[in-house]
């Protein structure tokens, strides 16, 4: 990797901690609750998800295939994250949307595959999304790749 673009990922990186700092500054009432808590509510599938940082296998999701018009929750807290309408089949295996509600993730930098991804999370109670990438379709030219299991789909009435 040429040092030019390893100081230019590690500079955005700390640019997007910066997405966390923002939550705080806007006071928004964070969930937090303790790993048995945790737990308590969440399928051990779910809490490996959320609270481990851990991926799902892909195509694995029912979510893949949701079709209807409605509303993707986090699944720890309920906090709405994406719109159906932004939601789309990037034939990655897990769901997949190019752009989420405002204010509702944070970001951070994370080196588990040795190559720099980010990767997010829901800003209310901190849970595991999954990762985000440049290679969406337009507007964004993102792809928010989504756990399935971090999310429950509420359908619109």
């Amino acid at each position: 990797m040429k040092k030019r673009k390893f100081i230019k990922i590690i500079i955005l990186g700390l640019l997007s901690s910066f997405a966390t700092l923002q939550a705080f500054a806007q006071k928004i009432k964070k969930v937090i609750k303790s790993d048995k808590e945790w737990k308590k509510i969440l399928t051990n599938h779910q809490y490996y998800i959320l609270r481990k940082e851990g991926t799902e296998k892909p195509f694995t999701s029912p979510l893949n295939n949701e079709k209807r018009k409605g509303e993707y929750l986090c699944a720890g807290c309920k906090t709405p994250l994406f719109s159906s309408k932004k939601k789309y089949d990037s034939g990655t295996g897990w769901p997949s949307f190019f752009d989420h509600y405002p204010n509702v993730i944070a970001t951070k930098l994370d080196f588990k595959l040795l190559i720099p991804r980010t990767e997010y999370h829901c800003v209310i109670c901190e849970g595991h999304q999954g990762h985000v990438f440049e290679d969406g379709p337009q507007p964004t030219g993102k792809r928010y790749c989504n756990n399935g299991a971090s999310l429950t789909f509420k359908p619109k009435v």
